[in-house]
């Protein structure tokens, strides 16, 4: 224990001795970590978004106007017993044109034009748990013989079965490719820190190799000698997470409120729990860039 308290006091004076240093790898952890966690709040707005839009997609599958009602609920009932459906509902033909209808309010020369009659068949509607298991969830329906039986189009029922395949893809493929994104800038902003903090602590020990070498000739272990410059850079990267923390939380009290005011269409809010969560995580990742800086520069230029 007074090894450690011991490592601290030298982190604080090597602080003071080479403050302009010290201040400069603060400044860079603090630009990092502060990139990091707006990248960290962007990537989460970007993956509500992303959520909203695929919780958007559903299965409908159009129903033959000849289908009995205790055939439909059979089906219905086969369908809410998987796993990945989240809800199972049904759409007659009269509610199907009214929802037609609504959707052209601006264009009633259509719904003129029908004259009276309903082209629209009934639809069983599936809502599922995870938007991303709706290929896998279609063709168990299009497998489903009771529902072939009852389906507007047996002969080809991916006229029947409808999802928005291709938009469907192409939306998976961005909202994928965004979250993979975000974990490689995040690796790159890291490893940038990493790079500024192993040469940080290696002006540092440069500076001090004759006082290191009289330390290895009275005896000191390579634990001891190795300690301060831990400690220093732990101290330099806790500080500049602890800037950055409060650079986010300025954002998400005073800037977040008025952007969402301005797009108020989209979930631009960062919850307490998603900032917390984030804080901490900025915290732990700059104090272990911190260690690992400081130990990847001492293995390279420290003989101990």
């Amino acid at each position: 224990m007074s090894s450690f308290f011991y490592f601290i006091k030298q982190a604080g004076i090597n602080f003071k001795r080479n403050f302009s240093t010290a201040l400069g790898a603060i400044i860079t952890i603090f630009l990092a970590m502060f990139i990091i966690g707006l990248f960290l709040f962007v990537n989460d707005i970007i993956n509500e978004i992303a959520d909203s839009v695929e919780n958007q997609v559903s299965i409908t599958c159009f129903v033959s106007d000849s289908a009995s009602q205790d055939d439909i609920n059979k089906v219905m009932n086969q369908f809410s017993l998987d796993s990945k459906v989240a809800s199972v509902s049904f759409t007659d033909k009269a509610q199907a044109l009214e929802n037609f209808k609504s959707s052209l309010t601006t264009n009633t020369d259509i719904i003129e034009a029908l004259d009276g009659q309903n082209p629209l068949p009934a639809s069983i509607n599936v809502e599922l748990k995870n938007a991303q298991d709706v290929e896998t969830v279609a063709a168990s329906i299009m497998s489903n013989k009771d529902y072939v039986a009852i389906s507007d189009n047996p002969k080809n029922l991916a006229d029947s079965v409808r999802y928005g395949q291709q938009t469907v893809e192409k939306l998976f493929a961005v909202t994928n490719a965004i979250r993979y994104a975000g974990v490689v800038v995040v690796v790159l902003l890291v490893f940038v820190t990493l790079v500024f903090i192993n040469n940080t602590i290696r002006l540092a020990i440069l500076a001090r190799r004759k006082e290191i070498g009289i330390m290895r000739l009275v005896g000191a272990s390579n634990g001891f000698i190795r300690g301060p410059f831990l400690m220093e850079g732990a101290l330099q990267a806790a500080i500049g997470a602890c800037l950055a923390v409060g650079g986010l939380e300025l954002i998400r009290r005073f800037a977040l409120p008025k952007l969402q005011e301005s797009v108020a269409w989209l979930p631009v809010n960062i919850s307490p729990q998603t900032f917390f969560l984030t804080a901490l995580a900025i915290i732990v990742i700059a104090i272990l860039i911190g260690l690992l800086g400081s130990i990847f520069a001492m293995r390279r230029y420290l003989k101990v």
